[in-house]
């Protein structure tokens, strides 16, 4: 179970790609987002989506996020992100007595993981987020297959336990990072930065 893409303890690698059928991603961006920071790389999202795909039938990929509506650069990267194979479901952040900002999707995540099961085989799932075990317990009943992918370090065991498959995101992380090119901006990657690091890592933090 604790396996990455590159060995499996019953298939080989080609039977595991064989067997994933139609595919489905869903992405918790703030988890992801710290994950990244912990690991010191900046993702780049053209190959996140070829990598999770991995040759297999993709049928739709979420990406899921807090927002905050004034800023620019954040809007632009969820409009590059809708015009390159993501579907962005986004919330606004509300502000916690605190000072901090906050906006919890795992309902989303869970309705939408339930609401296609039949129309997928696998179901792709990129968070460390415990509070997402009963969903993917509940869609593995359903029939479907479920790969969790993110950071050892901040993944629930729980949502390790249920999970057909677990990829760490340290031993796949040189496949999905952005290349250094002279700190130059990139849309499909530093815009997300410009969220709040302080909200993401209070909202994370909070798990």
């Amino acid at each position: 179970m604790y396996d990455s893409f590159d060995s499996d303890p019953v298939f080989s690698p080609e039977q595991v790609l064989e067997n994933r059928g139609r595919v489905a991603i869903f992405i918790d961006g703030s988890n992801l987002f710290y994950a990244a920071l912990q690991l010191g790389v900046e993702i780049d999202y053209t190959k996140l989506l070829h990598r999770l795909t991995a040759s297999s039938r993709l049928l739709r990929s979420f990406f899921y996020t807090g927002v905050d509506r004034t800023n620019e650069k954040q809007q632009g990267f969820l409009l590059w992100m809708r015009r390159n194979g993501y579907r962005v479901i986004a919330k606004d952040l509300v502000q916690l007595p605190d000072g901090s900002k906050k906006a919890n999707l795992d309902v989303e995540i869970a309705v939408d993981m339930m609401a296609l099961v039949g129309a997928y085989d696998t179901a792709v799932l990129v968070s460390g987020d415990g509070d997402l075990a009963y969903a993917v317990d509940a869609v593995s009943y359903r029939g479907a297959r479920v790969e969790v992918v993110s950071l050892r370090s901040m993944t629930s065991d729980s949502l390790i336990n249920v999970a057909d498959r677990y990829i760490d995101l340290d031993q796949i992380k040189e496949d999905i990072q952005k290349a250094p090119k002279h700190h130059a901006a990139h849309p499909h990657s530093a815009p997300y930065r410009s969220l709040s690091s302080l909200s993401v890592l209070d909202d994370e933090k909070r798990r």
